[in-house]
């Protein structure tokens, strides 16, 4: 009965120590950085706004923004090109990659946009899941 008790509290012990030194990514802070990395890479062909132009899709309150998070990235990795349909309207004009731009600075747009311009995706993309897809 000692011995389970104690190792009960080693094992409590443990998990305490190590869930307090995980940090929860602060989405908030990234939005921040995804609104200036959008205006400096973004916002010349997709518009102040995010309503985009007869030639350039929207990303303001856009259904693409939905899809899943290692699609929207690879888009920005490796470009995307051929036809694409949003909000039910097509266009086919090619998006080139942005490869150049930091694991940080991908993740910080994509939160950006899937949480403005008329957006709500809390869900948070992480540099991380840049890196794995790089």
């Amino acid at each position: 009965m000692y011995k389970a008790v104690v190792l009960i509290g080693v094992v409590a012990v443990i998990f305490i120590l190590s869930t307090s030194f995980i940090q929860k990514y602060d989405l908030a802070k990234s939005i921040v950085r995804g609104k200036e990395a959008y205006a400096t890479f973004c916002m010349s062909c997709h518009m102040e706004d995010g309503k985009g132009t007869d030639i350039y899709p929207p990303v303001a309150k856009t259904d693409y923004l939905k899809k899943p998070a290692n699609f929207l990235i690879n888009i920005i990795l490796q470009g995307q090109g051929g036809e694409i349909t949003v909000n039910k309207k097509q266009y086919n004009l090619l998006m080139p990659a942005q490869a150049y731009l930091t694991d940080e600075q991908i993740a910080d747009v994509l939160n950006y946009i899937r949480n403005s311009l008329g957006n709500k995706i809390t869900t948070p993309i992480t540099p991380n899941q840049v890196k794995a897809l790089r």
